[in-house]
């Protein structure tokens, strides 16, 4: 007699996977991608607002982003685990509460002013990001027909981007606000005197990080109240003795592995373009631009990734995958080297244009990485979401770069990681003959 089989959903519902997508779940589930994807985002405007304030160098300016993504490494298999004992729903609301605790710690960090406690709130702040993603990135692509969850991810990261589009040009008002002094003046500043400029800087950062920490807090409590459908995306239907010998570090399980390194040279890739921006534009060569005007055109880069996330929904229904991330990623490697050999318009606008083709390449292969994990999915995911810390390492080494090269020969470290991107699209997903049975298996 064979060994009991179990399913990837509640006893309370059937063993197939929904046949069309739940529609209000999705809504609210959709907002978490939006605040994390703001947050994300405004770390572009910390960057070089903290560099003025402390007088930084680019590695040390480039610790943001360091702190903020090295939590995904840090968190993301605690938070795995979080989902398995607490659940989905449950997860995202204390992950909410952990994301406002670190907007409110903004407040000391700015009172005082310290570059290290910036550092420590913004690591609390990407904890709570990093348990948001653990639980709300596989619940998406359960929500609905196996065939299109790569759209309906698209769909939700399409917001996501609203958000991380949105953020510049809030930060640029309420951060940017003030002129800051060159470094020539700042030197010639007291003790005393640099203290209190450097106070009067670094509090345009409270009303916005109180502001953010109370809309947080209320959306925790909107998720609380609401009822979303409970999934089990951890099981399926396998023998329990073949479930209890599973594990995802199997190289039959390569589109996982390697869809780790993507996502890693993604992230470091779109947040190292990112983050330089408001510096780039700001070259004589390139933009001359005020740090001000500079910041307002980084809406345009994640404007570009959120319209073509929008698209990428719609396409990826009926386009393959794979095939889309490589030839994005082939196209975005050609328009940062235009950028890198070019000055003026020309480098602005094509470095501009890289976000729309950054679109869709997170959730492409994040769905491309866990297909046909079966039981091994909440695992798969969380080693995904560590991969994120390629934000926190790939920008340091391009920091470096432009200290000892310069920021605009430095381009070329994201050129290296779309070269990677389009190998993975292209050849990195053919799953082997044991992978490929598993799913088979799942999916009867």
């Amino acid at each position: 007699m064979a060994n009991p089989v179990v399913s990837n959903f509640p006893e309370s519902s059937t063993f197939d996977a929904p046949q069309s997508s739940n529609h209000r779940a999705m809504a609210m589930v959709t907002t978490l991608f939006f605040i994390w994807g703001f947050l994300t985002s405004l770390n572009d405007i910390l960057v070089p607002h903290l560099k003025s304030i402390f007088n930084l160098n680019y590695v040390q300016a480039m610790l943001v982003q360091f702190s903020f993504f090295s939590s995904y490494f840090v968190f993301a298999m605690p938070a795995g685990k979080l989902v398995e004992w607490i659940g989905y729903k449950r997860t995202m609301v204390v992950s909410l509460l952990v994301m406002a605790a670190g907007a409110v710690l903004f407040v000391p960090a700015a009172s005082v002013p310290s570059f290290p406690l910036f550092l420590g709130a913004l690591i609390v702040l990407a904890a709570g990001i990093t348990g948001l993603q653990v639980a709300a990135n596989p619940y998406v692509t359960v929500l609905g027909p196996a065939r299109t969850a790569s759209s309906r991810l698209n769909l939700t990261q399409a917001f996501n981007s609203l958000g991380t589009t949105v953020a510049p040009y809030f930060g640029s008002l309420l951060i940017l606000s003030a002129a800051p002094l060159t470094l020539e003046a700042m030197k010639k500043l007291s003790a005393p005197a640099l203290l209190a400029y450097q106070q009067e800087q670094a509090s345009s950062v409270k009303l916005p990080y109180i502001g953010i920490a109370i809309t947080i807090v209320l959306l925790a409590l909107a998720i609380g109240v609401f009822k979303l459908p409970r999934l089990d995306v951890t099981r399926e239907f396998r023998p329990m003795g073949e479930l209890e010998k599973a594990s995802i570090w199997n190289w039959e399980h390569r589109q996982l592995l390697l869809g780790a390194i993507g996502i890693f040279v993604y992230v470091g890739a779109e947040v190292s373009i990112g983050s330089f921006l408001v510096n780039y534009f700001s070259l004589p060569e390139i933009g001359h631009l005020t740090e001000k005007v500079a910041a307002t055109y980084v809406s345009l880069y994640w404007g570009g990734a959120m319209i073509g996330r929008f698209l990428g929904s719609v396409a990826l229904q009926r386009l393959r995958t794979n095939v889309v991330l490589g030839v994005a990623a082939v196209i975005a490697g050609l328009l940062v080297i235009t950028s890198m050999a070019t000055f003026g318009h020309v480098a602005m606008w094509t470095m501009l244009a890289v976000g729309f083709f950054n679109s869709i390449m997170f959730p492409s292969i994040f769905t491309l990485g866990i297909e046909g994990l079966g039981p091994l999915t909440g695992q798969g995911s969380g080693l995904l979401v560590m991969a994120i810390v390629g934000g926190a390492v790939i920008p340091l080494v391009q920091g470096a770069f432009a200290d000892h090269i310069g920021l605009h020969r430095a381009f070329i470290l994201p050129v290296l990681c779309y070269l990677y991107i389009a190998y993975y699209g292209f050849f990195g997903v053919r799953r082997t003959k044991g992978s490929a049975q598993a799913g088979a298996v799942a999916a009867h």
